[in-house]
């Protein structure tokens, strides 16, 4: 179980040094007016991340300081530790909080998780999972609406869980649906530009079907064409030298005697074998070279195209390049990407319709589970209207009544249509108005209370915070109101530890553990200590918080109370 195993304050108010021991259950922390119980509460704010201010500082110091050891076995408190730098050792998380004076007088403040220096918001990140602090200036949960609305959740359910996530993969769809057919018809033109634009690409390739390396043997032909008369004489010359019509001696039958005489001779000598191989094959290299400078000499007296064709070929192809603005080998390359964007770019109408009908199915799918939530939540904010009502009654708050107000709004959001708002009418004839401006601190505090004890009876128990520190819950109330004040906080403990700020021993009679803040002065300084207190000397302070002394009836008082309270829890 995750909770708060030791709070440690320096130079915080009035405490110079304490440690405050913690029960897993449920811890009382008491003392007389003055004595600096608050500074717990305070020091556990510092630890939740909020605002410092250097007014807490112990007068005649300069900087003050709370830490907080957590055990933790919260896996994603584990992870937010880990993502910053610092580290959760054997299920132990130390949280701290430094304070000093700047030399304007505002607060320096710094922060710790794990052993890393981190942002305060850190610290809030973590506090939503580790703390929640209920007392007359920090009540966040129930000034929050996505907490009310929370809160009414929790009370649901496991049922209202799987219909909440089914709605949010429909609700998920229909924006994805939404915004992509929203970007298309906004890109419209420069979808419709591209679109043109690759479409005249391609036409133009399809066109004038450019080959890959067609430019390179153009230029070769172009070439020869122009220099048709020399390379006539020049391949005539070289080609009497190979094969000669009249009886000078050429270079085909020179080699074919040669070839001759060496296979004559080569019949006695075997060693001459590879000179009759070589002959054999220059034989037959030189004929093939003959007949190859006939076809050139043939292509030259019958070309395949004019030389004009060849070079209207070539300006043509170049004149495309110049309009492609790349060589047309890259294009020849690309063509076929091209050819595919341009598909999806030419069915951007049969997509708009596929998109329009998948946002309509899913908006539809959307609404219908949405308006299933509102039912859900409407019974059970009925439900839990008279859970708290029960609760309110029984702390000291008979009179009032909880509402939790429904409202469904025309915009789908991120937990359907739902506005939710609780409101508080603290007595008969009051018109309900929001909780945070319909009570004082300590019926706030108070209805919280109430809230929690119903939640943690519901189906979604596991879901309550593990630590909750509650200030001032027990303000303005007495006698066997203030029985019930501690008996449901008792209640409340069995799912989670508490932690309570009272003055009421009928209160501090239910806690398991009991801390003790003393405030004491050797007539110059005054400072308070903080220490556990069992046995006697919490009889003796449970008669105190009595009658104001330790007198031997106030003792049997505080013994029969911490007796029934025993019996009682």
């Amino acid at each position: 179980m995750t909770r708060l195993d030791e709070l440690t304050i320096r130079a915080l108010g009035v405490i110079d040094e304490a440690r405050v021991p913690l029960g897993a259950g449920f811890t009382a922390i008491t003392g007389e007016t003055g004595a600096g119980k608050t500074m717990v509460v305070q020091a556990l704010a510092l630890l939740r991340g909020e605002r410092a201010d250097a007014g807490v500082i112990r007068a005649g110091e300069e900087r003050a300081a709370v830490q907080g050891v957590w055990l933790v076995d919260d896996a994603d408190a584990v992870a937010i530790v880990d993502d910053a730098g610092g580290s959760v050792d054997d299920g132990e998380l130390i949280l701290g909080r430094a304070l000093s004076r700047g030399p304007d007088g505002a607060a320096r403040s710094r922060a710790q998780a794990g052993g890393a220096a981190v942002p305060a918001g850190l610290l809030r990140s973590l506090a939503d999972r580790l703390v929640a602090v209920h007392g007359q200036a920090d009540q966040q949960r129930l000034r929050s609406a996505e907490a009310q609305a929370a809160a009414l959740d929790r009370a649901a359910g496991p049922a209202l869980d799987e219909l909440l996530a089914e709605y949010r993969r429909e609700h998920a769809a229909w924006t994805d649906a939404r915004d992509r057919a929203q970007r298309i018809r906004t890109e419209h033109d420069a979808r419709a530009a591209e679109a043109a634009s690759l479409r005249d690409e391609l036409e133009e390739l399809e066109a004038f079907d450019p080959q890959p390396g067609e430019q390179d043997a153009l230029a070769a032909v172009a070439n020869r064409l122009e220099h048709a008369e020399a390379l006539r004489t020049e391949l005539a010359e070289a080609h009497a030298a190979l094969l000669s019509d009249d009886d000078a001696p050429d270079a085909v039958t020179l080699a074919g005697t040669a070839r001759r005489l060496v296979e004559r001779a080569s019949t006695d000598d075997a060693a001459l074998a590879e000179a009759l191989e070589m002959l054999v094959q220059a034989d037959a290299l030189l004929q093939e070279a003959s007949a190859s400078i006939v076809k050139a000499l043939d292509d030259l007296e019958r070309p395949q195209r004019s030389l004009d064709e060849v070079q209207q070929r070539r300006a043509d192809l170049s004149g495309l390049e110049r309009r492609l603005g790349r060589p047309l080998e890259v294009a020849l390359e690309a063509a076929p990407q091209a050819a595919l964007r341009l598909a999806e770019l030419d069915g951007d109408d049969e997509e708009l319709a596929r998109l329009a009908a998948e946002e309509q199915r899913c908006l539809d799918a959307a609404a219908a589970l949405a308006d299933r939530l509102s039912a859900m939540r409407q019974d059970a904010a009925r439900r839990l209207e008279e859970a708290v009502g029960a609760e309110l009654r029984a702390l000291a708050m008979p009179n009032a009544r909880l509402v939790l107000e429904v409202v469904q709004g025309e915009t789908l959001g991120a937990t359907g249509r739902d506005r939710v708002t609780m409101l508080l009418a603290p007595h008969p004839g009051a018109e309900p108005r929001p909780v945070q401006k319909g009570a004082s601190g300590g019926e706030l505090s108070r209805v919280m209370l109430a809230i929690e004890v119903a939640l943690a009876a519901g189906p979604m128990a596991d879901e309550t915070v593990p630590t909750m520190v509650f200030d001032e819950v027990d303000a303005g109330v007495g006698g066997a109101a203030a029985i019930e004040i501690g008996r449901r906080l008792a209640q409340l403990a069995e799912h989670c530890q508490v932690i309570v700020v009272t003055h009421l021993a009928q209160v501090a009679a239910f806690a398991e553990t009991q801390v003790r803040v003393e405030k004491g002065t050797d007539g110059r300084i005054t400072a308070s200590q903080v220490a556990a207190v069992e046995g006697e000397e919490r009889l003796a302070e449970l008669a105190r918080m009595l009658s104001g002394t330790a007198s031997e009836t106030a003792l049997a008082h505080a013994r029969e109370l911490l007796a029934d309270a025993r019996a009682v829890g």
